[in-house]
């Protein structure tokens, strides 16, 4: 069959959804109907849950599933629970339990949020005399809180809104360039569109004024929130006796704690390591974030503007040996919801949340990060002691499988084989090939 050449399309966005796939088909697909027969094996059957998903994007086609798993047994601050974590890689839901289990009989994991300020800013370019910005701003300022009235409302009916208003002077870096910068309580929104209204009724209200009162134009550039949030931070952590580390696998505890911390001192001084270091903790966090219907990617963000903020990239977890005790912990921005969004629309998302007992936001961001120096702990402590590739390589056993489309009588015979054998892409191979010589 012959393609059609791809061009560029007018008007795309308008087609109903089947044109856009056959649109799609007649452009990129030699098998039109096995790829259509892709496309709608994955849609619901039930029409209402399949128009939801259709309509939380643009120019959706069908729906990608990543697999949802759980992770049991974590006891934080004393309380248990299963933690929900939707990701596509090997090894992960399975480390996460592992270091759950660990700790249950060793005190657990505790968490506390240290602070939960968000941020916003209003950036515009202004020429003339600072002094004159300054005393302009201290006097309206007033009135930009109260132009925001209207929005702010409900939120400060439930205890939160705008904590504060600063100019920032940033012609240093660019000339001509400032800010207000502000401060907002969001409770349990994550609260980007609510901060980002304010803001642009901050610009407008800023905007007209200046144009009464001050000689020199302010020209506003952008209203928008940052997701550097460095003051809304969850500390969590674990710690017991040394002597309390032995296990299976650890049988010299004080040889494994000097170890691990070594390994966690490499992860704050080189930057190479630390980046891979701090991909595992979100390997963690990313998962349970994505179940619980929140941004992994602003998430993301962050977390690793955060991991540079002493000026080099380093470690976000930290470890140290004192009087016979090992601790662990981490300290990171989370800015997360439990309300508004996918978590009031996604039924999975719901599912996830009454897993973890609707929790608060800021329980949310306790068990995020639990999430994610859990994660740390399991590959910390598998790296320093059998290996990275021993158990992710078992786990990653059956993906091997898949792809050569092993039966489950050929999985059975060649999972067995692995059980006392080292799991390596061309061993997996060989496997399956002698027992289909068979």
């Amino acid at each position: 069959m012959n393609l059609t050449m791809p061009t560029a399309i007018s008007g795309f966005s308008k087609l109903s959804k089947s044109e856009k796939i056959e649109w799609l088909l007649d452009t990129y697909f030699s098998n039109k109907e096995d790829a259509r027969n892709l496309v709608q094996q994955y849609w619901n059957s039930d029409e209402k849950l399949q128009k939801l998903h259709d309509e939380f994007i643009e120019n959706t086609i069908t729906n990608y599933y990543l697999p949802l798993g759980v992770a049991p047994n974590f006891s934080i601050n004393n309380k248990l629970y299963t933690i929900p974590m939707a990701i596509e890689e090997s090894s992960v839901v399975a480390a996460a339990s592992k270091a759950a289990k660990f700790w249950l009989d060793r005190g657990g994991f505790k968490a506390e949020v240290i602070s939960t300020e968000k941020i916003g800013q209003v950036h515009f370019t202004y020429s003339g005399n600072f002094e004159a910005l300054l005393s302009f701003f201290e006097s309206v300022k007033p009135k930009l809180i109260e132009d925001t009235k209207a929005i702010t409302k409900n939120m400060e009916r439930r205890g939160g809104g705008i904590l504060d208003i600063e100019l920032k002077n940033k012609t240093e870096d660019l000339e001509h360039y400032y800010q207000l910068h502000a401060t907002f309580e969001t409770l349990d929104a994550m609260g980007a569109n609510f901060i980002n209204s304010c803001l642009e009724q901050f610009a407008k209200t800023f905007k007209a004024e200046a144009q009464a009162q001050l000689e020199d134009d302010v020209n506003i550039v952008m209203s928008i929130l940052s997701n550097y949030v460095p003051n809304c931070l969850v500390r969590a952590e674990v710690s017991c006796p040394i002597t309390d580390l032995k296990s299976k696998d650890i049988t010299n505890p004080s040889l494994f704690a000097e170890k691990f911390k070594q390994a966690v001192s490499i992860a704050e001084v080189e930057p190479y390591r630390a980046v891979t270091h701090n991909k595992g903790i979100m390997n963690g966090i990313d998962a349970v974030v994505l179940a619980t219907g929140n941004d992994f990617r602003a998430i993301e963000a962050g977390v690793h503007a955060y991991a540079s903020k002493d000026g080099k990239y380093s470690s976000l977890t930290h470890c140290s040996i004192e009087n016979d005790t090992f601790k662990f912990w981490i300290e990171i921005p989370l800015a997360l919801g439990t309300v508004g969004g996918l978590t009031s629309l996604h039924p999975l998302v719901k599912f996830a949340l009454e897993m973890l007992e609707k929790p608060s936001a800021k329980d949310l961001m306790k068990i995020v990060s639990v999430a994610g120096l859990a994660q740390n702990f399991a590959a910390v402590k598998s790296l320093t002691t059998t290996g990275i590739q021993e158990g992710h390589m078992k786990m990653h056993l059956m993906n091997i499988l898949n792809q050569f489309e092993a039966t489950s009588e050929e999985k059975e015979k060649i999972v067995e084989h692995f059980k006392t054998n080292v799991v390596t892409h061309s061993a997996v191979v060989e496997a399956i090939e002698n027992v289909r010589k068979i």
